[in-house]
């Protein structure tokens, strides 16, 4: 006998939302608890490297943007290093931490980071991998935060050679991985969670 697969349904504690933006910005929504939410700030004083912009929107598989959506990133500095104490190759940009928390936007959905384009850093195997951004989105409805890669648009050399783009083996869907150059100089990086533009996410 088949064995029912319904008979467990899940709970709300299941889930990301519809609050986890709230919980985790509480200033977000207006309400000062604390000095500043964690993440907002990327930079504690003067960055080495190119400062960037970076703005994105979650779409769901209509189109339409989600507007409790929280985007977290995590990148090395402009020299692709990692502020942290596993790191061996060099010492990181002091005044840069290398790690951003942003909700979207409660009328557009829109996210923004500001932050420094970050170096290559080397993969496992001592291939470079070509500069990118990692990033986890959760939402109301998302039972596990989604990791994704940002990468540049205007890095094609670098991303020809990336030891994991290389490996996707839709390579018409890498353009999803890209983030775009915008004519004020900003970066634009929209994650769609399904549908025919729907964003590559990787197995954390």
């Amino acid at each position: 006998m088949v064995q029912k697969l319904d008979y467990l349904h899940e709970s709300p504690s299941q889930t990301a939302g519809p609050y986890v933006h709230i919980g985790c910005t509480p200033n977000f929504t207006g309400i000062g608890i604390y000095g500043g939410d964690l993440g907002t700030s990327m930079k504690t004083g003067p960055v080495k490297g190119l400062e960037i912009i970076i703005r994105g929107t979650v779409f769901d598989g209509t189109g339409t943007p989600l507007r409790d959506a929280m985007v977290e990133i995590w990148q090395p500095d402009a020299a692709g290093l990692f502020p942290s104490a596993n790191e061996t190759r060099g010492a990181a940009d002091p005044n840069f931490v290398g790690w951003g928390r942003s909700p979207g936007d409660m009328n557009t959905g829109e996210f923004i980071f500001d932050t420094v384009k970050p170096g290559a850093v080397p993969f496992p195997d001592g291939r470079m991998q070509a500069p990118h951004i990692t990033a986890w989105i959760v939402a109301r409805g998302i039972n596990t935060g989604l990791h994704t890669r940002i990468y540049f648009e205007d890095e094609p050399e670098a991303n020809a050679a990336d030891p994991i783009l290389s490996r996707i083996e839709h390579q018409n869907r890498i353009p999803t991985l890209l983030a775009s150059k915008q004519p004020d100089g900003s970066y634009r990086f929209d994650v769609h969670l399904q549908g025919p533009n729907e964003t590559i996410f990787f197995d954390m």
